[in-house]
């Protein structure tokens, strides 16, 4: 599968696709498997419920994310950034590398 020279990144449990490499805002993120992405949108997850957690880079309103097909986690979505300097986050989805495949 090729979009334009840009990977699509699927669930590593059932090749479910999760996001487009068009996407892709970092990979310079932390989860509890090691690396993660952020990204501006993702796609077959669903949410769980929304909870605040403290993160590495301050307090954050967050929701858990969900592989559609398989219900593997995957990483969560940065709902609400209690600090302004963090805003930037609200909305994005962060995907944990070890969670996906990239595929070209």
């Amino acid at each position: 599968m090729e979009f334009d020279g840009n990977p699509l990144y699927s669930c590593r449990n059932c090749r479910n696709p999760l996001a487009l490499g068009d996407d892709l805002i970092s990979k310079n993120f932390l989860a509890k498997s090691g690396k993660a992405y952020m990204f501006h949108h993702a796609m077959n997850i669903v949410l769980g419920p929304k909870q605040d957690r403290q993160m590495l880079t301050g307090l954050f309103s967050i929701a858990d994310i969900y592989c559609s097909k398989c219900g593997e986690e995957l990483g969560w979505k940065y709902v609400q950034a209690y600090d302004m300097k963090n805003r930037f986050k609200e909305g994005k989805f962060v995907l944990e590398k070890l969670k996906m495949v990239e595929e070209y």
